[in-house]
């Protein structure tokens, strides 16, 4: 019968769903294999051979417990949860070193193993770590420290995350009155000279006002009230000052002695427009003939352009003074080329897009052979030329009558001047063409629009008799910090070649 006892007690272990080790038996165990104790006893894990019956037997009631009772049958009701080996493994070992003295010099080298290891899988001390950590930096990985973690999705910042520096008022810097101006949409009654002096002509008179001191004075006046001034141009120095009149006349001002040089008479009709290159000053008539002006030598007509029909009111040299750019009342945008020994003057291209008057123009100063031509009241159209391969790079309907049109370097933007219906100056920005915003004030049409030696403010002249300037294109003054960097190392690398 021992050894039937001894195979059930054999089954009954194996029945378990996983090994115990180190471990005491439980309490329903013990109750079911009571009557075979002596034998169990030499077999059970944890348990020597020696223990008495009495220290092996389950009280009759569970401990804290006064109405249940613990189940005296196997398959009750009680729930056995599966654990691996490993969970009992370290759950015996942990009730075993519980109670054993600490050994202070064990437990140093613990805590220093236990640090390498978190260094070796963290990158960092993890006891050093906070879980909630509000304040500071956080902590920098050491030297050598590789993440080897890929990054799936990364975002920039938004357009409305970046800190704009920029803020164009809509409002005018400054309002100046100027009484007696020629409401007349084919004439170019305002310049800005490079030395910061605005020149402005009221029917037959010319002020000057200086911007930076603010002073204003009277430079010349016509000697009859029946002629008027048709038209302005600063030389690129700033000193000298073409006058264009409706007498067919161009007059030639020291300003700075305030005394006419001379005056040059070629022209059958009024003189709309005029435009410098250098020593040779271009003029534009209604009779629809361009001529260039050698104004150092006696004869100073030098050559004569046909191409308009009717008045040139439109004319504008390209910044490194390649080509010359005419618009005129006929529609039409003309390119010509430098006057050079052999050339025979014709044009470099005509474009006929327009439907109406061109007199707006404007040179990219960034990008030498792009034109932009703005059309009249018919038109209202801002078209982007390509000089080069003839081609109309873009196209935009403004609404408005165009009047004027500017490149601002700044912000790399184009500026337009309205008349009928807005009245108004509208910043766009290039090559996109898309508004970036609208200067309102004027209660008549916008005639001439120009920009400041600096190119940080622009000047208007409109039909309501007044000059408002406007300090939209101010530069950021960090970006401002570098660029006069840039311009100093420059300088003094000129300086050490030299």
């Amino acid at each position: 019968m021992a050894q039937f006892g001894f195979e059930n007690d054999i089954h009954s272990i194996l029945k378990l769903d996983m090994p115990i080790t180190n471990a005491p038996m439980a309490r329903w165990q013990r109750k079911a294999s009571s009557s075979n104790t002596s034998a169990l006893n030499g077999l059970s894990p944890g348990k020597s051979a020696n223990v008495s019956l009495s220290s092996s037997k389950t009280p009759s009631k569970t401990p804290g417990k006064n109405k249940k009772q613990t189940p005296s049958k196997m398959g009750g009701d009680r729930f056995i949860p599966t654990r691996n080996s490993k969970q009992m493994d370290v759950a015996s070992f942990l009730l075993s070193k519980e109670n054993e003295p600490v050994d202070t010099n064990n437990t140093t080298g613990t805590s220093e193993s236990q640090k390498a290891w978190s260094m070796s899988l963290n990158g960092y001390n993890i006891e050093d770590a906070k879980i909630l950590h509000l304040g500071g930096k956080p902590l920098n990985a050491p030297e050598g420290y590789q993440n080897n973690l890929k990054v799936l999705y990364s975002q920039g910042a938004t357009p409305a995350s970046v800190k704009k520096t920029r803020y164009i008022s809509s409002t005018p810097d400054k309002i100046l009155d100027a009484p007696d101006l020629r409401n007349d949409f084919y004439l170019n009654l305002i310049d800005w000279s490079s030395r910061n002096v605005l020149a402005v002509a009221l029917h037959n008179s010319v002020y000057l006002l200086d911007a930076s001191q603010g002073d204003i004075t009277l430079l010349m006046k016509l000697e009859s009230e029946d002629i008027y001034i048709c038209s302005l141009s600063w030389t690129k120095e700033g000193t000298y000052l073409a006058i264009g009149t409706s007498d067919c006349k161009i007059q030639l001002w020291d300003v700075y002695n305030q005394k006419r040089l001379r005056s040059l008479v070629s022209h059958t009709s009024r003189v709309a427009s005029l435009s410098w290159n250098d020593h040779v000053l271009t003029s534009g008539s209604r009779s629809g003939h361009i001529h260039h002006h050698d104004v150092r030598v006696a004869d100073h007509h030098i050559f004569t352009l046909t191409g308009h029909s009717q008045e040139v009111c439109g004319l504008k040299w390209s910044p490194d003074g390649r080509y010359l750019a005419s618009g005129g009342n006929d529609n039409l945008v003309y390119v010509w080329p430098r006057m050079q020994e052999g050339t025979t003057g014709n044009s470099v291209q005509c474009w006929s897009d327009h439907q109406g008057a061109v007199k707006a123009l404007a040179w990219c100063p960034w990008q030498p052979n792009i034109l932009a031509s703005g059309g009249g009241t018919s038109d209202r159209h801002i078209r982007i030329w390509n000089v080069n391969s003839g081609s109309c790079i873009s196209s935009l309907d403004t609404q408005s009558q165009i009047s004027s049109l500017l490149f601002s370097p700044n912000y790399k933007e184009l500026v337009s001047a309205h008349g009928y219906a807005h009245n108004n100056v509208v910043i766009w920005k290039y090559p996109a063409l898309t508004r970036v915003a609208e200067l309102k004030g004027h209660e008549d049409r916008v005639l001439s629009l120009i920009l400041s030696p600096d190119c940080s403010t622009i000047a208007t002249v409109a039909g309501d008799e007044t000059i408002r300037m406007w300090k939209s294109f101010e530069v950021d003054p960090v970006k401002k910090a570098k660029e006069r960097l840039v311009k100093s190392t420059s300088s003094v690398i000129h300086q050490s070649i030299r």
